[in-house]
């Protein structure tokens, strides 16, 4: 860059916002440095099949050391190994998200073991019953609500309280926008998630920001059993998305990437849908 004289006239275009001296042309920071994670230590909940372990493993990727936590061991322990076999770092902490005592287990850990905390991503979700709000037993309200929102915002606390800066990501749901026959505990459990994630950008601001993403029809082993999907019926399901085809877990955790790197750094409260466009 071609610095003039004070006072000197000058035909140099003026400067784009952010450049100095000291910066690129484009006043810009490098794309790969805008999307490395190097340094960082990030816990995925729900991280040992389908969307959670395609974030953990973009997540690792992008250079963080990851802490897999779920309740199957089985699960967590191959993610971890295979994310350790192609040169990256993680361990596995066998995790059920609705005891409080065991998240603050998951985020200690993670602190004893690397150090620090600065990614926490809330994947851990779900429900196991699919019948009209007429007919659900509160049973299955009050397992549904544990599971995907007062664990949330337990581990959302315990996240935030052992941050020094960070960014924590809940994960949602395209249910939450609408009315679901036969899941509406489950669409609005996930509007909850939805709502508490823009109530917790503002408390948590400046010092961790917190996002949401809202997956669509996301091809999972979790989507099909609760779906009761067979392999036939994904092309019905594609024909009805703009984009014309499934989603896979990779799609959830390229944007689960972008939310938790520098490339981020002035966005909070946010929720994204990644859905093909449905």
């Amino acid at each position: 860059m071609i610095v003039a004289d004070a006072g000197a006239a000058t035909d140099a275009a003026p400067p784009i916002y952010g450049e100095t001296a000291e910066t690129s042309m484009v006043g810009c920071m490098e794309t790969t440095n805008a999307f490395d994670l190097t340094g960082q230590v990030a816990v995925v909940t729900g991280g040992g099949t389908g969307i959670g372990e395609g974030i953990a493993k973009t997540y690792a990727n992008a250079g963080a050391v990851v802490v897999v936590g779920a309740r199957r061991t089985e699960h967590i322990d191959r993610v971890a190994a295979e994310i350790n076999a192609a040169g990256g770092r993680a361990i596995a902490v066998a995790t059920d998200v609705t005891d409080r005592t065991q998240l603050e287990r998951l985020a200690d850990t993670a602190v004893q073991e690397f150090g620090s905390l600065s990614i926490w991503c809330n994947n851990a979700g779900g429900s196991a019953y699919r019948e009209p709000l007429t007919d659900l037993s509160q049973e299955g309200w009050d397992l549904c609500f544990d599971l995907n929102v007062t664990a949330l915002w337990q581990a959302s606390v315990i996240a935030a309280d052992r941050m020094e800066t960070g960014s924590i990501l809940n994960i949602s749901s395209g249910a939450s926008h609408r009315g679901v026959p036969g899941s509406g505990h489950y669409a609005a459990a996930k509007a909850a998630v939805n709502s508490l994630t823009k109530t917790f950008a503002l408390e948590l601001a400046p010092r961790v920001r917190v996002n949401c993403i809202c997956p669509g029809w996301i091809e999972t082993d979790i989507m099909m059993t609760a779906m009761s999907f067979s392999p036939e019926d994904l092309p019905k399901v594609a024909k009805r998305i703009p984009m014309k085809k499934m989603g896979v877990p990779e799609d959830v955790g390229n944007a689960a990437l972008y939310f938790a790197a520098p490339a981020a750094a002035w966005v909070t409260g946010q929720i994204i849908d990644i859905s093909g466009g449905s």
